[in-house]
């Protein structure tokens, strides 16, 4: 059995939950101003638990262990994998761009401005490559290719 190589939760930052909070404060006092303190609080408070539930659950993980790399509710087993590349600002967003294939998989984070590419040799698979948002590019891309290494062996 494989260790776990690399993993991460993709939480949301601090600077959006703050502006959550912020937008359900307006939220409520727009609500509660005209029709009552109670109806602000459960605005407020309704608002709250929807925010955490999406918050939370956009909170994907990212993980290569077991020989497969698990990106969200995916799985790729690595032995299908032809090259993982690490992707800094500005060669992720030209892949979630202009240089994109509707064909590829993605997970997608807005929080985060990094990824790598995972390109796939599977001929029966149309998917050409995985992009996957992470807040550590390198690390991701050396656990995939080494833990692909040692299933290769």
């Amino acid at each position: 059995m494989d260790e776990r190589r690399f993993s991460e939760r993709l939480w949301a930052p601090l600077s959006w939950w703050v502006v959550v909070l912020v937008l359900l404060g307006t939220l409520a006092v727009a609500i509660g101003y005209p029709l009552g303190m109670p109806a602000g609080v459960l605005t407020m408070l309704g608002g709250a638990a929807v925010a955490v539930l999406l918050l939370v659950r956009g909170a994907a993980l990212v993980q290569v262990a077991d020989g497969t790399l698990l990106a969200g509710r995916a799985r790729l087993p690595l032995s299908v994998v032809a090259d993982v590349q690490a992707l800094d600002e500005t060669a992720a967003r030209m892949l979630r761009g202009p240089g994109a294939d509707a064909r590829a998989y993605l997970l997608l984070r807005p929080w985060v401005s990094t990824a790598v590419r995972v390109d796939l040799a599977d001929p029966a698979d149309p998917t050409p490559y995985w992009y996957v948002s992470t807040r550590r590019p390198t690390e991701l891309a050396a656990a995939v290719a080494s833990a692909r290494l040692d299933g290769a062996g």
